[in-house]
């Protein structure tokens, strides 16, 4: 089955025309066939070459972390150059998270110690707010959460909000060069030749190359995944404003169900399917609406699930349930250990077996959905969409497949909430990669990196090439997109480059020092 996608904001997001002849600083032909890069190919091509020893590729919260670790191991700044297209490295986040009505105010799916800009994870996210607010009430959350009360998760804008003291702590943007990676090539001798194209008129040359002996890859999501149904009606019916994938601007949909009652039609299971219902349904409660709402998962669950006793996830109501993206032993425990040891197709079936769509549990949530079963505004069920067609007014046409048979529903919009991740192929540098700098895919698809987070295949000694985030989902270590996750791929990042003797090593008198740094807000 096709899936189509579209470019997210920043570096996956840019178009890279292709000139009609090659200017002077321009990518020849020979350097666009060839796999390994001589310096003297470089020259004849005409691209100035900016020496620098640490390059990481994206500018996200990714690049963030690792140039964090980076630099409390001792790296300065004229060591590191992050090439981004990005105005802030949480930039990318904060859009998916926005349109996918997660604003400041509300809380993500994060734990109370996994905090990109505190490598230590103390003061935690809990009590830091508990200071802020004067109130023991998030203290009391953690010490009772998950029997008594969810999860404690931090408000978005708290975790913004930190991530920028830190930007400017370590003086993240002196290290930024701003512009659109192109590719990274190994080079003839050691190392790699990173290519940037600048801002129209920010250089002489088209391009830019950064020789480097490392590279840092993080360039997030490729963009974003369309499921064959809704891109069909997009591009046969020229209608982008009443189907929509959630983790696109779709403000103009609560729009039309304020100035006029609707039906909503909402596909998915994960977190983001729980907040568009929670944003319908806190819309109809504060303005008195009468949306209804229709809610197709495709796959239903009813209960408690798992293939044994010892892997269960809690369900209900169509839901699978789950605190966090993976089990909290993925990032330290029994589950991570036996990731480390598995390879193949054993690896990608246990990934199966602990991932898949899940929501955490929300009292809030539950408590909405519930009532409005029982109202018969909320109405879930299993099934697939089988076509879309335009109604009369403005409507669009939905027909359902269901376990009880075909359905035909008349709806104002149908939501999408089913899937964020394309294809690495999608992101032109992962492509190019994968086609010219040794990169391979592991058992889930995605790259294929080493447990130090080094990707496979790519090294030009004595140079390393480094990946981390959604890109490597599928190695030895998942939970790779989240907080935590990046933290954790930085700090075996940030290991490995201190045996290659990069960096000092982060010990116990290095690391307090440091931490007493962090909190008093002393520069590095």
């Amino acid at each position: 089955m096709r899936e189509d996608t579209i470019r997210l904001p920043g570096p996956a997001a840019a178009a890279d025309p292709t000139p009609e002849a090659v200017r002077p600083g321009d990518l020849t032909p020979e350097l666009i066939a060839t796999d390994w890069w001589s310096d003297d190919a470089v020259a004849r091509a005409g691209i100035p070459v900016v020496d620098v020893p640490f390059v990481s590729v994206g500018g996200g919260i990714g690049s963030f972390v690792t140039v964090d670790y980076l630099r409390i191991c001792g790296v300065p700044t004229s060591a590191i150059r992050v090439l981004t297209q990005l105005q802030s490295p949480w930039e990318s986040y904060e859009y998916l998270t926005r349109v996918s009505q997660i604003p400041r105010t509300e809380r993500l799916r994060s734990d109370s110690a996994s905090c990109p800009d505190n490598i230590w994870g103390f003061p935690s996210y809990a009590l830091r707010e508990a200071l802020a607010t004067k109130s023991p009430r998030s203290l009391w959350n953690v010490l009772v959460e998950p029997i008594l009360a969810d999860y404690y998760t931090p408000k978005a804008g708290q975790a913004f909000e930190s991530m920028e003291r830190e930007h400017d702590r370590i003086d993240y943007p002196s290290m930024v060069a701003k512009g659109q990676v192109r590719m990274v090539r190994r080079r003839v001798g050691g190392g790699y030749f990173t290519i940037l194209t600048p801002a129209e008129g920010a250089s002489p040359t088209r391009r830019v190359a950064y020789r480097s002996r490392y590279v840092h890859v993080a360039v997030g999501y490729p963009g974003l995944k369309f499921l064959p149904d809704l891109m069909e009606y997009r591009e046969r019916h020229r209608d982008f404003g009443s189907v929509v994938n959630a983790y696109e601007p779709h403000e103009q949909i609560y729009q039309r169900l304020h100035a006029a009652p609707g039906t909503v039609l909402v596909r998915g299971g994960g977190i983001v399917a729980s907040r568009v219902l929670q944003r319908l349904i806190d819309d109809r409660d504060a303005r008195g609406l009468q949306t209804q709402i229709l809610h197709v998962f495709r796959t239903f669950v009813t209960g408690a699930h798992g293939p044994h006793v010892w892997m269960r996830r809690r369900g209900g109501d169509g839901w699978a349930y789950q605190g966090f993206n993976y089990p909290k032993s993925v990032w330290g425990g029994q589950l991570k250990a036996r990731v480390r040891k598995l390879e193949g197709q054993d690896r990608a079936d246990l990934y199966k077996q602990f991932g898949g769509t899940n929501t955490p549990i929300r009292r809030n949530w539950r408590e909405q959905q519930s009532r409005g079963r029982r109202e018969r505004w909320y109405h879930a069920f299993q099934g697939e969409i089988t076509g879309l067609t335009p109604g009369p007014s403005g409507t669009v046409h939905a027909a359902l497949s269901t376990p009880e048979g075909p359905r035909n529903v008349q709806v104002t919009a149908v939501i999408d909430c089913t899937g964020l991740e394309a294809d690495i192929r999608e992101h032109r540098v992962l492509a190019d990669l994968l086609d010219h700098g040794g990169a391979g895919r592991n058992p889930l698809g995605r790259l294929d990196v080493e447990r130090s987070f080094e990707i496979r295949g790519t090294r030009s000694e004595p140079g390393r090439m480094y990946a981390s985030g959604s890109a490597t989902n599928g190695g030895y270590f998942p939970g790779v997109d989240t907080f935590l996750g990046l933290q954790i791929a930085a700090q075996e990042i940030a290991d490995d480059l201190e045996k290659l003797g990069f960096c000092a090593r982060l010990g116990p008198v290095r690391s307090t020092r440091q931490w007493w740094m962090w909190a008093r807000g002393r520069k590095i």
